[in-house]
């Protein structure tokens, strides 16, 4: 019994992880290839979250929707809400630099955070979403419902790397790196800055919101308390940094390497003492944090660093 818990235990550590390696591969894009500052991840993966979650659920008249649709619905819409909202962000924000666009950023995703709350037509407000459905959830229940759910996140962890590689890669990626690493000798040479670092923007938020949508199936009830920064941007962030900025293997590493310490974290900050209990959180990001800075030491651009694709011999 207990080997099987500790397997069921492995099977949920690999789920979640395999969620914020989504997260990771959708920040590379933004920060690792475009050099966009998002510090609004929490509102776009939440946005994703609630939007398949309205379209999956049943009929109720307790928030909007309640559509009754397949789930693949539901995570399509997700990523076309998500994507669209990134837009309308990236129309306002895409000009601003580096902090300046991460203030403002942060500043978008608190007013969607707010909406969710104050919203209850919507979203059913700080009382949450419940009844989420899971894909195959009609033909199997318990722990075979884990390992399968395991095996649709982490397809779609292999479909969005095999994407962003191919985006990393090809023409439009390489312009992209362009643009990151000298913006003036890009628009010298005739690209439209401002127009590439939207679609950067959408993209990634799109692939945020996918990301939400499969936490929101995973748990089968969202609530506000699910998207805060410190369990989304926060932690997204490290994950990027210590794997390898600009790598997409990086991405994937750096997201089940911290989010396998951020859960023994939570192990060993429960067996202290009840004072200090109520800190645990804050002792987590602190072992994080420190964690950070030893990889940055031994390794500045990550566990895998980025390395640019050979050029091609035609």
């Amino acid at each position: 019994m207990e080997l099987t818990g500790l397997i069921f235990y492995l099977v949920s550590v690999l789920i979640a992880g395999g969620i914020y390696a989504i997260l990771c591969l959708a920040l590379n894009v933004q920060w690792g290839m475009g050099g966009l500052f998002n510090a609004g991840i929490a509102g776009f993966f939440a946005v994703g979250a609630y939007a398949s979650a309205i379209v999956t659920t049943a009929i109720t008249d307790r928030h909007l929707g309640g559509f009754d649709l397949p789930i693949p619905f539901g995570l399509a819409a997700a990523m076309l809400v998500a994507g669209v909202t990134g837009w309308a962000v990236a129309k306002i924000c895409v000009r601003l630099k580096s902090d300046y666009l991460a203030m403002a950023s942060v500043g978008i995703a608190e007013i969607l955070r707010l909406v969710i709350v104050n919203e209850s037509w919507l979203t059913n407000g700080s009382l949450g979403i419940s009844g989420i459905p899971r894909p195959f959830g009609d033909m199997v229940q318990g722990r075979e419902a884990d390992l399968l759910y395991l095996a649709v996140v982490w397809t779609c962890v292999l479909v969005v790397y095999v994407l962003c590689q191919r985006l990393y890669v090809s023409p439009w990626g390489r312009t992209l790196r362009a643009i990151r690493d000298n913006e003036d000798s890009a628009r010298a040479a005739g690209k439209d800055v401002d127009w590439f670092r939207v679609q950067t923007f959408v993209i990634g938020c799109a692939i945020m919101g996918l990301a939400g949508a499969l936490s929101a199936h995973y748990f089968k009830f969202l609530s506000p308390s699910a998207t805060e920064p410190l369990l989304v941007t926060f932690l997204v962030w490290v994950m990027l940094m210590a794997g390898g900025s600009g790598n997409n293997k990086g991405a994937i590493a750096g997201a089940i390497l911290i989010w396998f310490i951020w859960s023994a974290t939570e192990i060993i900050t429960s067996r202290l003492p009840p004072e200090w209990i109520t800190r645990s959180s804050y002792i987590r990001m602190l072992l994080v944090g420190l964690l950070l800075q030893f990889v940055l030491q031994r390794y500045r651009s990550g566990l895998i660093p980025e390395k640019s694709p050979k050029p091609r011999s035609d």
